[in-house]
């Protein structure tokens, strides 16, 4: 099939060309986490920088998203938090304080910054209230933060906690997930590791841009999760500076959306108003860097996923790399039979090839036998 669309130039009008009519996508802390999921994934980054609704992209390809929440959770999590935030936050306060292990305040004042829809005055009272001069303990809850992503500036509005002890700020995340006999799912774990990231580094922006110091924001945030079948909580200390340092490299990124669009064909388009079919080609024309990661984070996943069929790279990151890059499948098995001679940059991937085809030969032997 040949493709064929009208050329544009500029940066402005290749993003719209690209995602057709709609407007751009607002990002979350979710989305804005799942980029640094797959850092080397082009596709995503392009699709993301244009502000693409990529759920709506793969339904129209035939390969919808099946991730989310369920209700019951949703229900179950939000029991919880109000559970945890019960009193003005005074449960909340004694685990953030002692989970830091600092004194325990007699009180401290609390802020819900959430509420109204006006959201230049929400970003205002999130502004004035959090870089306000003070040392007392605070407790500021849904506070609008920012970032920018790919040019356009992003609004944040987490169900988290800002706490303020001692004249340093935490993130606290009250997630719904259980820690049962101390271990919680790390899966679950390093997702709300990274979503905290997101928090700190919109918290340090906006010191930041008040003359104040970033580093008041502190890269241990708490995570508040309920103690094994109970719904009692219990509070953990988790240290975010690797994910804001990914975070931070993929941003920058994707503010460079020229570089980015340099390697997309003219024309591509992603807009789901177009056919199926032309849409399917297009995506192919922009490189993808499938995982089995990606299905719990990418709407895109099980489109990639099918087209990366073959591929080592569908067993995974780890697998490929241990097979020293070598990316189909076929030529994978040819090196471990000895039926294709291997490039001298992967003779050393071929003869452990070759050695493993030869265990697996003996050891089926030896259970024939």
């Amino acid at each position: 099939m040949r493709l064929s669309w009208p050329v544009v130039t500029s940066t402005a009008q290749r993003l719209a060309a690209i995602r057709g009519d709609a407007p751009p996508k607002r990002h979350n802390a979710r989305t804005i986490a799942a980029l640094t999921g797959n850092p080397g994934c082009s596709r995503r980054a392009v699709l993301d920088g244009a502000g693409v609704d990529k759920s709506a992209l793969a339904e129209r390809v035939g390969f919808p998203a099946r991730f989310g929440q369920s209700r019951f959770a949703i229900t179950r999590g939000n029991a919880f938090e109000a559970q945890v935030k019960a009193d003005g936050g005074a449960e909340l306060l004694r685990l953030v304080a002692q989970r830091l292990g600092v004194p325990v305040p007699e009180r401290a004042s609390w802020t819900d910054l959430g509420g109204a829809d006006d959201l230049p005055d929400r970003r205002e009272r999130s502004r004035a209230a959090l870089t306000a001069s003070g040392s007392e303990a605070a407790l500021f809850d849904h506070p609008l933060l920012g970032l920018h992503v790919a040019g356009q500036r992003v609004h944040l509005e987490p169900d988290l906690v800002a706490a303020r002890l001692g004249g340093r700020f935490h993130v606290v995340e009250i997630k719904s997930f259980p820690v049962i006999d101390g271990q919680a799912d790390p899966a679950k774990v390093a997702a709300a590791a990274v979503q905290s990231a997101v928090y700190v580094l919109a918290l340090r922006d906006l010191f930041a841009a008040e003359g104040r110091d970033p580093e008041s924001v502190s890269h241990d945030v708490v995570l508040v999760c309920p103690r094994d079948f109970a719904n009692q909580p219990v509070a953990s200390l988790i240290d975010v500076r690797k994910q804001l340092l990914v975070l931070r490299r993929q941003l920058d990124r994707m503010a460079r959306l020229d570089d980015l669009l340099t390697a997309v064909p003219t024309g591509f388009t992603a807009d789901p108003a177009a056919e199926p079919a032309t849409l399917a080609a297009a995506l192919r024309t922009v490189p993808a860097r499938y995982a089995p990661d990606c299905l719990a984070g990418c709407e895109l996943a099980y489109f990639c996923r099918d087209e990366a069929r073959g591929q080592t790279g569908a067993l995974g990151r780890p697998v490929r790399e241990a097979l020293g890059g070598i990316a189909e499948v076929t030529e994978v098995l040819a090196l471990a039979t000895g039926e294709r001679a291997a490039d001298p940059e992967r003779e050393e991937a071929a003869a452990l090839l070759r050695a493993a085809a030869r265990l697996r030969a003996d050891a089926l032997a030896g259970h024939r036998a």
